[in-house]
């Protein structure tokens, strides 16, 4: 980190005035080992202000997990893992080392529910296939199969080391929180909406003099991306704004029918930060057990009880915990580390970013694209080592989300000083519209400083505002003196999927409620008919 911090001072004039992160979007099957296990997989990161009514003096956390899930995913669906560690960190004096983190076990209960089966005075005993064998609600879950609960730790200081204590019911003082099932389906659960409302918790965070709440539970994806098109080479047909004026709004989100497992806190600003510093900086993690070994004779699970560590099942686990998966900033893992580092990044700590910093002083997505679209007029910056992007991906951006002592890593950073916008107010280019020729104006028209890269919220288009970035948008003109025509900074990059702020909740926890795996009986009728 000190030569980091060398190489920080020698661009100071280049940082200050700079406002955004490297290209970025989401996080999906992003390094080679975390394919293989998608449960431990962390696609997304949200951490914001509050903009529920009533809700301003509180920050909401939202760690995504287990990407791409189709809706119809039955018979099993996507239950979290009870042998993993999920954890959403919190560095409150930008020393890039947590401070606070909050720790998620998953449990998971199989009921073993039977059926007699066979002909009268011969009838066995059989464990039904399924993970429900009648309808669920709000008030009554009684035919689940198949139980998630979950417990929330509160560590403060080291992660492993530090003092731990439980997060527990605001009402009744349990430490045992309850977990809606996945959307199977309209004629399995008729009121979705009620059943995850009716799993969101009051809490008691020790150490914090207000409630909390917390959700754990499936959501429908809240990312917006042209997914397919951006990783076959940017195979978009207007990839910007100056190239057809209509390129916004020309491509479908093609993740739009998918839904994710959100990991969602919403936590009183003060129980947060430090002292006197109002930015914070937060990551999620997922770490697994060192050792495993696979069970050649799985045991059989009738009414036990997947408990963290319980070793029943198809593998036995046990040794010290290994970070698996790491996002702070969205895509960082796919488009700005290299092939070879992946897997390295999503084992590391933010302390120890300093190993990846020519990732980010000379980004290679913007090379990228002079190549594939170069005969268009498309040139990327030409102004190395990138201050701009050194700014934001590793300090956060001075006068806007830079804690006082800053130590550079790769997190999200967020200003908790600065209100909330309000949900039909918001801009979903975020703090980008806020810099005119690398200056930071706020009286610039559309101007939202509470959106990303000032923490990122969910209307937030992260690749819009990432691709802008990464081409050289907001780099002051005293360092890339060309004109637009010719430097083609502004040509307003995009991967043309746009949110719709009608896809979001305006209440926590914000991502909407999660696409069933069918549809209703009345919607298949109609369709009959």
């Amino acid at each position: 980190m000190k030569n980091l911090t060398l190489t920080l001072t020698a661009l100071a004039t280049v940082v200050a005035g700079a406002a955004t992160l490297t290209a970025q979007a989401s996080s999906h099957r992003e390094a080679p080992f975390i394919t293989t296990a998608p449960k431990v997989d962390g696609t997304d990161f949200y951490m914001f202000r509050s903009y529920e009514s009533g809700r301003d003096g509180y920050i909401t956390l939202i760690a995504n997990y287990l990407p791409l899930q189709d809706s119809y995913g039955g018979p099993n669906y996507f239950t979290l893992d009870p042998s993993a560690l999920y954890e959403i960190h919190i560095d409150n004096n930008g020393d890039a080392v947590e401070d606070i983190t909050f720790q998620f076990r998953a449990s998971t209960e199989l009921k073993g529910f039977p059926l007699m089966v066979g002909a009268p005075g011969e009838q066995k005993s059989v464990a039904v296939p399924l993970a429900n064998i009648g309808g669920i609600s709000a008030g009554d879950q009684s035919a689940l199969n198949v139980v998630e609960t979950y417990t929330v730790n509160v560590v403060r200081g080291d992660r492993r080391s530090g003092t731990r204590q439980a997060v527990t019911m605001a009402s009744g003082g349990s430490s045992t929180f309850s977990k809606p099932t996945d959307n199977i389906g309209n004629k399995s659960i008729l009121d979705y909406p009620a059943l995850a409302a009716a799993n969101i918790h009051m809490v008691t965070i020790p150490g914090c003099g207000m409630p909390a709440k917390v959700f754990v539970g499936q959501r429908r994806e809240g990312f917006v991306v042209n997914l397919g098109e951006t990783f076959d080479l940017v195979n978009i047909a207007a990839p910007a704004v100056a190239l057809n004026p209509n390129a916004r709004s020309l491509e479908q989100n093609t993740i739009g029918d998918k839904n994710v497992t959100s990991l969602a806190l919403e936590v009183p600003i003060s129980c947060l930060t430090n002292g006197s510093e109002p930015v914070i900086g937060g990551w999620t993690t997922a770490s697994l057990r060192q050792g495993r070994v696979l069970n050649p004779t799985p045991q059989r699970q009738d009414t036990l009880s997947a408990s963290p560590d319980s070793n029943i099942g198809s593998a036995l686990q046990g040794g010290a915990w290994t970070q698996v998966s790491r996002l702070g900033s969205p895509l960082v893992n796919e488009v700005v580390i290299g092939l070879p580092d992946k897997d390295l990044f999503n084992a590391s700590e933010p302390k120890d970013d300093a190993q990846f910093a020519d990732y980010v002083t000379h980004p290679t997505l913007p090379e990228l694209l002079e190549i594939l679209f170069g005969g268009a007029g498309v040139t990327a910056p030409d102004a190395f080592p990138r201050g701009d992007l050194v700014a934001a991906f590793l300090t956060g951006v001075g006068s806007v989300n830079q804690p006082a002592n800053v130590v550079g890593a790769e997190m999200l950073r967020l200003n908790t000083a600065l209100p909330a916008t309000a949900a039909g107010a918001q801009n979903d280019l975020g703090a980008l519209q806020c810099f005119v020729n690398g200056e930071l104006t706020l009286t610039n028209p559309g101007c939202d400083p509470a959106g990303f890269p000032n923490g990122r919220r969910p209307i937030d288009d992260v690749v819009d505002i990432a691709l802008r970035a990464a081409m050289g948008e907001l780099l002051p003109p005293s360092v890339d003196p060309r004109p637009a025509s010719q430097a083609s900074r502004n040509f307003g990059y995009t991967d043309g999927a746009l949110p719709n702020p009608a896809d979001y909740k305006t209440v926590f926890p914000y991502l909407e409620d999660p696409i069933p795996g069918s549809p209703t009986e009345a919607a298949l009728a109609a369709a009959v008919n």
